[in-house]
């Protein structure tokens, strides 16, 4: 994909969420519950995977799903402080699923398709295919409410229990190595120029929401434990967060739920036959805003992140954007 392209494919996810967020002038607040809302970047130089893009929809649904993510990013071709840059665009297609497994647990898949490619100024990189595939099992534990027992009620008749809005969730999973890793690549100023990593890795997940009517608190933290390929090189530990404020509003039948929030991403040394490599360490820190629209059973959802604050590879590797568009089917 060329710049012209990339640069189309900005313009229409404007635009989209354009429309999305439109849609709230004629909306009214819903004045009653419609049901409990849960929502859970990856920098492409530390995992090649989805770490704080999120493992659902700010619904409580069972689904299946496509999602499309796009990163442009910007790094130095070089060691020296005028080195020349290069522009990176990562696009990656996933196929992606939440299935229930019990009342209170549930799995969630993801099956990425890589598209990278990369602009110098005398040449372009491109890279295609198969990324790596990601499955994780969560439990949820639901609070409910302290119920006292009306001494006149009779006691035959059987109640639901009522609950609290506050749950926690907590999700343990594999990343699995079926994305191709080329040692090669490793010796660009941004090594993850990857479709995957060439390791199994684990990931352990923590979450917390709150949700009252439409209104609806949500925050998940995931720390993902690197293995090392068979290239003897270990990409960096990864410590993902994100945060979300929503609030729902009716339009005719439909659910518009807008949003934002905070995402980020930590990532310890890359290590190579057991030695650390220098600058391969750092942090970004992204806002987030978008929207989700419920049409009956199909779920649309958008999500723009903007850089606040990074500190990537010494600073020679810098994230420009982040767009995310998805598109469910609730089961």
């Amino acid at each position: 994909m060329n710049l012209l392209k990339t640069k189309g494919l900005l313009s229409f996810s404007l635009f989209l969420y354009s429309i999305l967020v439109g849609f709230m002038a004629n909306a009214n607040p819903c004045p009653k519950p419609l049901g409990t809302y849960k929502f859970d970047c990856d920098f492409c130089g530390c995992a090649t995977t989805g770490g704080n893009f999120g493992f659902g929809t700010l619904g409580n649904t069972n689904f299946i799903g496509v999602r499309y993510s796009y990163q442009q990013f910007k790094s130095k071709d070089g060691i020296f402080e005028n080195s020349p840059t290069s522009q990176e665009h990562f696009n990656t297609y996933q196929v992606w699923a939440k299935i229930p497994i019990a009342s209170n647990f549930h799995i969630t898949a993801t099956i990425p398709y890589q598209d990278l490619n990369r602009e110098f100024t005398d040449r372009t990189e491109q890279l295609n295919g198969l990324g790596d595939i990601s499955l994780i099992g969560w439990y949820t534990l639901n609070f409910k409410k302290n119920q006292i027992q009306d001494e006149d009620a009779d006691a035959s008749r059987i109640s639901m229990p009522a609950y609290t809005g506050h749950s926690l969730r907590f999700g343990m999973g594999i990343k699995l190595p079926t994305g191709e890793f080329e040692q090669v690549l490793t010796e660009r100023v941004n090594p993850g120029f990857q479709l995957g990593t060439g390791s199994t890795d684990a990931i352990f997940s923590a979450g917390y929401s709150y949700s009252k009517n439409m209104f609806g608190i949500n925050a998940t933290g995931s720390y993902f434990l690197k293995g090392e390929n068979r290239n003897a090189y270990r990409f960096g530990d990864q410590l993902s967060y994100n945060a979300k404020v929503f609030n729902g509003f009716l339009v005719g039948t439909n659910v518009l739920a807008p949003f934002i929030g905070l995402s980020g991403d930590f990532f310890q040394k890359i290590e190579q036959y057991g030695d650390q490599l220098p600058d391969t360490n750092g942090y970004m820190h992204l806002g987030t805003i978008g929207a989700e629209l419920s049409l009956k059973r199909l779920v649309v959802g958008a999500d723009i992140g903007i850089p606040l604050r990074q500190e990537l590879f010494a600073d020679d590797v810098k994230i420009k954007q982040r767009l995310l568009f998805y598109l469910n089917y609730t089961l």
